[in-house]
C-alpha cells in the first residue's frame, strides 16, 4: 500500500496546521484497517483530521493524516439504536433520522462536524437535564493497530465509558451506534434581557424549559461577531439596550404543526438546534459546576467590561447534565458551560489565561476540542479516572500510534 503525500492540512478558522507525512481517505472499513495496520508496520503515528472544527492542536501529526470524509451514512438500523459511519456530519445524522422518524436527543448549535470527532472531544447543547452528545453512544467500533477492529458495547461497560470521549487515542472510530430517540418537533423563542434580568430568570428558565441558554453581548457589534438576529423588538423582549445584554433562547418540545415567523420557530428538532456562524474566532470553553455559574459569569463579564474591553465577542451559556463518561467534561457533574472567544488579529492570549484563571476556581473542566490551559496534573485533578483510562490507552495501543504531542500530554 502506497499513501499520498500529505502535505499542509488547516483547521476551519486556521488557528492549527501540521505538515503530515502521509494522507489517506479510505471508503470502508476494511478499507480503514488495512491503512492503520500499513502505518503501524511503517511506525508512524495515525490521526484523523474529521471536519477541524477543534480549535485545539488534537488533529497534528507529522505521521499518516487520515480522513473519514468517504466513510458517511447510516450502516444500520435496530429499533431507536442507529449505526452510522464516522465520517457522517452531525447535520446528516438528522436527516436521515427524520426519515426514519426519529430525532437525536439533544444537538449542539453547529452541525457541519463529523460525528465521531464532535462526539468524543465532549461537544453539547444545552438542556439541563441533558447529557452531552457523547451520552447518545451506545457503541463503537474501534480500529486498532494493527488493524482489527474492537467492539465497544455495553458487555464492557468500562470500556464504553472510556471510549465515549477518548480524543481518538483508543483508535480510530470506523462507526458509532447511537441511542436515538422517537422524532419530535422544538418550539423556540428567542429574545433579549438586560443581564441583570437574565441573573433573576437564571433558574426559572433552566428548570422550566427542555433547552435554555444564552449569548451575553458587551457591545452593539457583539451579536453581529456571531450572526445573531436583532431581537430588540422580540415580543419576549424586556429592554432595548443595545450594550450588556443577553440574546436569549429556549426550546420546548410541542406537537404543533411547524412555522416559522420573527423570532419563533416550529420545526423538526434537527432543523431547530443549528445556527450559523462565521469562523472568525477562536474559542475556549468550560464546564463550570452548576452551582458557579452565576458566580463565573459575572466574574468574566467583569473582566471583559473592566481590564479586556477590546474582546467583544460573546459569551455563550448553556447548561449540561452530568454523566458517567471517564473524560468527559460533564463527569458527574452537572454544569453550565461558559465560552468566550478572540478574534482574529488580537493577541487574545492574555485574555483566554485570564479566563482560564476565574474559571479554574471552579474545578471547571474543559470542552477538548477548544482552547485551553490544561496540563497533565490538571487532567489528573479534575477526572477520577483520567489514570484509569492512561492505563487502558497503553493497554490498547502500547506504542502510542494514535497520539500526538498534545494528547500525549493530557492522556498518554
Amino acid at each position: 500500500m502506497t499513501f499520498e503525500k500529505g502535505g499542509l492540512w488547516r483547521n476551519w478558522v486556521g488557528n492549527q496546521s501540521c505538515i503530515s507525512r502521509y494522507k489517506a481517505m479510505p471508503t470502508e472499513e476494511a478499507q480503514l484497517c488495512e491503512m492503520v495496520a500499513e502505518a503501524d508496520r511503517l511506525d508512524l503515528p495515525v490521526r484523523v483530521a474529521g471536519s477541524g472544527h477543534s480549535f485545539t492542536p488534537v488533529v497534528g501529526t507529522s505521521g499518516l493524516r487520515l480522513s473519514l470524509q468517504e466513510m458517511r451514512g447510516v450502516l444500520k438500523v435496530e429499533g431507536e439504536h442507529v449505526t452510522v459511519a464516522a465520517g457522517t456530519r452531525i447535520g446528516d445524522v438528522g436527516r436521515a433520522l427524520k426519515d426514519l422518524g426519529l430525532s437525536l436527543s439533544n444537538q449542539g448549535d453547529i452541525d457541519t462536524q463529523a460525528i465521531a470527532g464532535a462526539f468524543t472531544t465532549g461537544t453539547h447543547g444545552t438542556g439541563i437535564t441533558l447529557g452531552c452528545l457523547a451520552s447518545q453512544i451506545a457503541g463503537l467500533r474501534l480500529v486498532q493497530p494493527d488493524g482489527s477492529v474492537l467492539d465497544v458495547e455495553g458487555s464492557d461497560p468500562d470500556l464504553l465509558l472510556a471510549a465515549r470521549v477518548s480524543l481518538g487515542t483508543l483508535g480510530v472510530i470506523s462507526a458509532i451506534t447511537l441511542k436515538t430517540v422517537p422524532a419530535y418537533n422544538l418550539h423556540e423563542h428567542v429574545w433579549r434581557d438586560d443581564f441583570e434580568t437574565c441573573m433573576e430568570r437564571h433558574d426559572e428558565l433552566a428548570a422550566n424549559h427542555r433547552h435554555f441558554g444564552f449569548f451575553w453581548c458587551p457591545v452593539p457589534e457583539s451579536r453581529h461577531l456571531y450572526c445573531l438576529a436583532d431581537t430588540s423588538d422580540a415580543p419576549r423582549s424586556t429592554t432595548r439596550k443595545t450594550s450588556d445584554v443577553c440574546e436569549m433562547k429556549v426550546m420546548d418540545i410541542t406537537e404543533a404543526e411547524p412555522m416559522e415567523a420573527p423570532f419563533e420557530k416550529i420545526a423538526y428538532s434537527s432543523e431547530v438546534y443549528p445556527i450559523e456562524y462565521v469562523p472568525n474566532f477562536v474559542e475556549l470553553e468550560y464546564a463550570v459546576p452548576l452551582q458557579h455559574g452565576k458566580e463565573a459569569v459575572r466574574a468574566v463579564r467583569e473582566l471583559m467590561l473592566t481590564k479586556h474591553t477590546n474582546c467583544i465577542y460573546p459569551i455563550e451559556y448553556r447548561f449540561t447534565a452530568g454523566d458517567d463518561a471517564w473524560m468527559s467534561p460533564f463527569h458527574r457533574q452537572d454544569s453550565i458551560t461558559l465560552s468566550v472567544s478572540g478574534g482574529p488579529g488580537i493577541d487574545y492570549w492574555d485574555f483566554l489565561r485570564d479566563v482560564d484563571a476565574i474559571l479554574r476556581r471552579y474545578d471547571s473542566r474543559p470542552h477538548w476540542g477548544k482552547m485551553h490551559f490544561l496540563d497533565e496534573e490538571d487532567v489528573t485533578h479534575l477526572y477520577p479516572h483520567a489514570n484509569d483510562f492512561r492505563a487502558l490507552r497503553r493497554r490498547l495501543d502500547p506504542a502510542g500510534r494514535f497520539l500526538n504531542d498534545h494528547v500525549r500530554m493530557l492522556l498518554g
